[in-house]
């Protein structure tokens, strides 16, 4: 019968001292303030890297097939499009801003000849250029597009923003399209719309 009885109580030997409990929370305790200090320190370059991406764009990479080799002949004609971009859209009287990506597309309308683009840029509210993304003039072949993408979360542009689009060519061209596609929404309502680029000159030889 002892040793029925003795073999129901605990083995105070294996069962952890209460100073070994407390050496483990003291670690847990340590282990959380770094885990904090690490977050409060990436937060911010989390938060950056957004708009940070934006400036990576690169159109000689990401549209190789719709592009070809600059034409050697002298660029005859040359126009321009300023493109209104609504990255942000102000709503209820106000009192709502809704955002939205925004999607700029430059066409090639020409069946047989290359379009030169020398420049397109993206500008704020106030008129300040927020990027330009190409360091050098690009020849879209003949109906071929390259195209710039602006996610929803950046919102550097403002409900004022704008593209500004630079073209050229060696001889007579059907003129270009260009033209900014806006996507967003709110709560349960969505909403897609584009905005047509309004020429900044007449196409015309030098």
């Amino acid at each position: 019968m002892m040793s029925r009885i003795s073999s129901c109580m605990p083995n105070w030997s294996v069962l952890p001292h209460p100073r070994d409990r407390l050496r483990r929370g003291k670690r847990a305790i340590r282990h959380m303030r770094i885990v904090l200090w690490l977050i409060a320190v990436l937060a911010p370059f989390a938060f950056a890297l957004p708009a940070a991406a934006q400036s990576k764009v690169n159109i000689e990479q990401n549209f190789a097939d719709s592009l070809t080799v600059l034409p050697k002949e002298e660029l005859a004609v040359a126009g321009g499009f300023y493109v209104p971009a609504y990255s942000s859209v102000a709503m209820s009287q106000g009192k709502l801003r809704v955002d939205f990506s925004v999607t700029l597309s430059v066409h090639n309308a020409s069946e047989s000849q290359p379009l030169v683009v020398k420049r397109i840029a993206y500008f704020d509210t106030a008129g300040k250029q927020v990027e330009s993304y190409l360091k050098a003039p690009v020849a879209l072949r003949p109906l071929a597009t390259v195209s710039i993408f602006i996610p929803t979360d950046d919102v550097r542009g403002g409900t004022g923003a704008n593209f500004i689009v630079d073209w050229a060519a060696t001889g007579d061209i059907a003129e270009p399209v260009v033209e900014a596609l806006m996507v967003g929404g709110v709560a349960n309502a969505h909403y897609a719309f584009i905005s047509q680029g309004r020429p900044t000159r007449t196409a015309t030889k030098k």
